[in-house]
C-alpha cells in the first residue's frame, strides 16, 4: 500500500468533481476539448489511486500492469484505425465491454472466499443482492451492446425482429429471473444451487438483451445508443456497490442518469416514448424502395434533377445558405468537402450555416463529431430549434444524405408512421436540394414528400463525388 485509504478517498473526490466537469464541458462542442481534457485527467488519478490503494497487493501488480498493456494497445489500435463513420459501432462495443466487465466482477466476487467473509446476516443478504442485480444489468447491457454493434455494423439486418408473444416471452424472462433470484439468496454460500441460479439468471438476461435489441427498427438506432450508454452505467454503479467502491458508484450513476437524460431527449426529438422504443418495430434496413401504392402520403408526381454545375450556380447566387447533413454524408466521408465548399462560399460572403438533428445520424452528436473532425466552425453549427425559422429566408437548403429528419409527412400527414416527429422544414426554402444515390426510403422505411415538391431538386450520386464536382464548378 503506498496511498492511505484516506488519501485514496481524497483522490476519488478529486476524480468525481473532474468527472463532472468533463460532462458539463461535453455539453457543448466548444468545450468539449476540455471536457475530455477533464476526463482524462479524472480518470488518471481514479486509476493511480486504486492502483497504489489499499486494495491492491505488491503482489497483484504484474496482472494489473499486463492488463492495462493489452488495454492500451487495443485501444491505440482503436483511436488509430477505426474511421468515424465507425463510431457509432465502437460506442457500442465499449458498452458491451463494461456491461462483461460487471458480470466477470459480479461472479469473481461473489467466488471470494476473502469478499464473502466481510458480510453476515443482512448484509450478507444486500450483498448478494448486489451482486445478483449487477451481473443481471451487466448480461444485458453486454448481449443488446453486441447486438447493436451487429446492427450498426451491417453485419445484422437492420429490420426490426418482432417474435410471436414477444411480450410474454419478456414476462417469462422476467419471472425466471425472480424465481431463480430467490434460490440464489436461499441457498448456502458458494453452493452449486446458488451457482446453477446464476448461471441461469445471466443466461436469461443475456437472452433479454438479444431479444430486445433485435426488436428494435434501424430508425430508433441512435435512442439505443444512448440507452445501452445508460445501462453500462447503472452497471458501473452496480459493480461500486459489489466492490464498495464510491468512486464507481458516483461515476457509474453519472454516466446511467446522464444517458437516461440523453436518451429521452432524443425519444422527444423522433416523437417516441421510451417504452415504445424498447418495445421494438419502428424503422427497417435503409435503402429500401418505397412501397408501391403502400404506405400513407404516397406522393405524386415526379422528382425534378439537377447536376452539379447547377448546384454550383445555385449556392453562387444565393445569401443564405443552411446545410443538412445526414448519414450518407458519413458514409461518403464527404465532411471535408463540405467544408471546403463552406469555406469558398464564406468567403465570397454567403451565409453558410448547418442544421442538425438530434438523430442525425447513428449516434447522438454523430453529425457535429464530424463536422468537428473536418475543422467546420462551431459558431455556424446549429441545432434543429434554433434555424427551423430561418428557412423560409434561405435562398437554399441543401440536404446530404438525410432523408427521415427532412420528411414534411412528419407535419403534413397524420397517419404517417411518422407524424409528430420533429423535422427540419427544408421544403420551406426558395430552393431545397437533395443528395442521395438513389431514390430508397430512410431508416423509418416511409416515402418522403419533399423528394416531389416544385421547389426541390434532387443530386443524385455518391455525396463525396458530386460535392467534389460542385466545389471545382465553384471555383471555375
Amino acid at each position: 500500500m503506498f496511498i492511505t485509504p484516506s488519501l485514496a478517498t481524497v483522490a476519488y473526490i478529486g476524480a468525481i468533481i473532474l468527472f463532472i466537469l468533463s460532462l458539463g464541458g461535453l455539453s457543448n462542442p466548444e468545450t468539449s476539448r476540455r471536457g475530455n481534457v477533464f476526463g482524462i485527467i479524472g480518470m488518471t488519478i481514479a486509476v493511480l489511486a486504486t492502483i497504489f490503494g489499499p486494495h491492491v497487493t505488491v503482489t497483484g501488480y504484474a496482472w494489473i500492469v499486463g492488463a492495462m498493456a493489452v488495454g492500451a494497445a487495443i485501444g491505440l489500435w482503436a483511436a488509430r484505425t477505426v474511421k468515424m463513420t465507425q463510431m457509432p459501432e465502437l460506442v457500442a462495443i465499449m458498452h458491451s465491454l463494461v456491461g462483461l466487465a460487471a458480470v466477470l466482477v459480479g461472479f469473481a466476487n461473489y467466488i471470494d472466499p476473502a469478499a464473502a467473509a466481510q458480510f453476515s446476516g443482512a448484509e450478507k443478504t444486500i450483498h448478494e443482492v448486489e451482486v445478483y442485480i449487477g451481473i443481471l444489468i451487466g448480461a444485458v447491457t453486454f448481449s443488446g451492446s453486441v447486438i447493436a454493434f451487429g446492427k450498426l455494423a451491417g453485419k445484422i439486418s437492420g429490420k426490426p425482429v418482432i417474435l410471436p408473444g414477444r411480450h410474454f416471452l419478456n414476462l417469462a424472462i422476467l419471472l425466471v429471473v425472480i424465481g431463480f433470484g430467490y434460490s440464489f439468496l436461499t441457498a448456502p454460500e458458494n453452493s452449486l444451487q446458488a451457482m446453477i441460479a446464476l448461471g441461469v439468471m445471466t443466461a436469461a438476461s443475456l437472452l433479454f438483451g438479444i431479444h430486445m435489441v433485435m426488436a428494435i427498427g434501424g430508425a430508433d438506432m441512435p435512442v439505443v445508443v444512448s440507452m445501452l450508454n445508460s445501462y453500462s452505467g447503472w452497471a458501473a454503479a452496480a459493480t461500486g456497490f459489489m466492490l464498495n467502491n464510491d468512486l464507481l458508484i458516483v461515476t457509474g450513476a453519472l454516466v446511467g442518469s446522464s444517458g437516461a437524460i440523453l436518451s429521452y431527449i432524443m425519444c422527444r426529438a423522433m416523437n417516441r416514448k421510451f417504452l415504445a422504443v424498447i418495445s421494438g418495430g419502428f424503422g427497417g434496413e435503409g435503402g429500401a424502395p418505397a412501397p408501391a401504392g403502400g404506405g400513407s402520403a404516397q406522393p405524386a408526381g415526379e422528382v425534378s434533377p439537377i447536376s452539379a454545375t447547377e448546384t454550383a450556380e445555385l449556392l453562387r447566387e444565393a445569401k443564405n445558405v443552411i446545410i443538412v447533413p445526414g448519414y450518407g454524408m458519413a458514409v461518403a466521408q464527404a465532411q471535408h468537402t463540405v467544408y471546403e465548399i463552406t469555406k469558398f462560399l464564406r468567403d465570397k460572403g454567403v451565409n453558410v450555416r448547418f442544421g442538425i438533428h438530434p438523430v442525425a445520424g447513428r449516434m447522438p452528436g454523430h453529425m457535429n463529431v464530424l463536422l468537428a473532425e473536418a475543422k467546420v466552425p462551431y459558431d455556424i453549427v446549429f441545432e434543429m430549434d434554433e434555424l427551423n425559422d430561418d428557412f423560409p429566408d434561405t435562398d437554399v437548403a441543401m440536404v446530404i444524405g438525410a432523408n427521415d429528419i427532412v420528411n414534411p409527412a412528419a407535419e403534413e400527414d397524420p397517419t404517417s408512421p411518422i407524424a409528430g416527429m420533429p423535422v427540419l422544414q427544408v421544403w420551406k426554402a426558395k430552393t431545397s436540394i437533395v443528395m442521395k444515390r438513389s431514390m430508397a426510403t430512410g431508416y423509418a422505411g416511409v416515402d418522403n414528400p419533399l423528394f416531389y415538391k416544385e421547389n426541390n431538386r434532387m443530386l443524385f450520386g455518391d455525396a463525396k463525388k458530386m460535392l467534389d464536382e460542385v466545389l471545382t464548378a465553384l471555383k471555375a
